[in-house]
Formats: structure tokens, C-alpha cells, sequence
């Protein structure tokens, strides 16, 4: 096993350089342990955190959504997911997204794995949750056009994995880490 590297590099100045109803980006002035230093920039968002929900019809059957994505201007297949909101925890903020995504709470929310978006530049965690025993209920969202669920075999998620749509790193994160814990519970 690898030795860790645990002392932290002193923060000398920070900086807000820019700034967006979405995040901040911070400018850091470091120095390293071995007297070497350094400017970085991170983006800073929000602080609420992220959720993404897979939601499980049954033992089989996924629910995913197809929607629009201003980073790449194209429609992309993956797991709903949203921001916390203030006064949530994370469970309640699955919860509440399901109902305005996909039309559905969930009677049992399932910590899968917690993991984070290109952290050398940015400070993002998500909060990754199986839903099961689910009951219909919409909420109204945020998106300013209906979702479109996509109903998907968890026994065909090579063909998911195939999809030219199903792109987004955090979601075959969160599929890998669901077939996984599948996988180890049957052994």
C-alpha cells in the first residue's frame, strides 16, 4: 500500500477571481511542506452538496432520464441527480428529486458511495443513493421541459454502458458501484 502524503499545503492568500449564481472561482497561494510554492485556482460551488438517485422499479428495472446538457449541447441518459437544498439533508434532497423527476418517492433510500467531481480544481461532492419500494408522486422541478424516463434491464447494462447518450462519469460511477455491491451480496 502506497504511503499517504498528510501534510496540507499552508494557504498564504486566497482570492475570489471570479464569480457566478453557480460557483466562485478562488485563487490560492500555497506553499508545500518541501518550501515549494505554488498558485491554484478552484471553482467553489455552492456548499449544499449533490445527490444522484438509482431508482429501482424492481430488482431488475432502472429508471433513468434523458435531458438536456448546456455543457455539451446534447440530450444525455443518466441517473437523476440534483443540489441539495437548504434545510435538507441529502436523503430528503433524493427523495424530492425523484418525485420531480421521474414521478416517484421512495419508501427506502440506500447510501450506495460518495464521490467527487475533479477534485485538484473543485470542491463538489455527490451523494449517490439505490431507491427502492417506490410510490408514485410528482413534484413540480425545475427543468424547463418534461423529462423523458428511460426503463432499463440492470441485467443489459452492457448495452447501457454502449449507449452513445450514457455518458456522464458520475452515473457509470454510480451503475459500477451498484453491479458491484450486486455482485458481492450474491456471492
Amino acid at each position: 500500500m502506497a504511503e499517504s502524503k498528510t501534510t496540507l499545503p499552508t494557504i498564504n492568500a486566497r482570492q475570489q477571481v471570479a464569480k457566478s449564481r453557480l460557483l466562485s472561482i478562488e485563487q490560492l497561494d500555497l506553499t508545500f511542506s518541501n518550501g515549494e510554492q505554488r498558485q491554484y485556482e478552484r471553482m467553489q460551488g455552492s456548499g449544499r452538496g449533490a445527490v444522484m438517485i438509482i431508482p429501482m422499479l424492481d430488482n431488475d428495472t432502472m429508471c433513468l432520464v434523458r435531458e438536456y446538457c448546456a455543457g455539451t449541447h446534447s440530450y444525455e441518459l443518466g441517473f437523476p441527480k440534483g443540489l441539495v437544498d437548504p434545510g435538507e439533508n441529502p436523503e430528503q434532497a433524493a427523495n424530492r428529486e425523484l418525485k420531480e423527476e421521474i414521478g416517484f418517492g421512495a419508501n427506502q433510500l440506500r447510501h450506495l458511495h460518495q464521490v467527487m467531481m475533479a477534485p485538484t480544481f473543485f470542491s463538489a461532492k455527490m451523494d449517490i443513493y439505490i431507491a427502492k419500494d417506490l410510490f408514485p408522486e410528482k413534484l413540480e422541478g425545475d427543468e424547463p421541459e418534461p423529462l423523458e424516463v428511460v426503463h432499463w434491464s440492470l441485467k443489459d447494462y452492457q448495452s447501457l454502458l454502449a449507449q452513445p447518450d450514457f455518458n456522464e462519469a458520475r452515473s457509470i460511477a454510480a451503475l459500477m458501484l451498484l453491479i458491484d455491491q450486486m455482485r458481492s451480496a450474491n456471492e
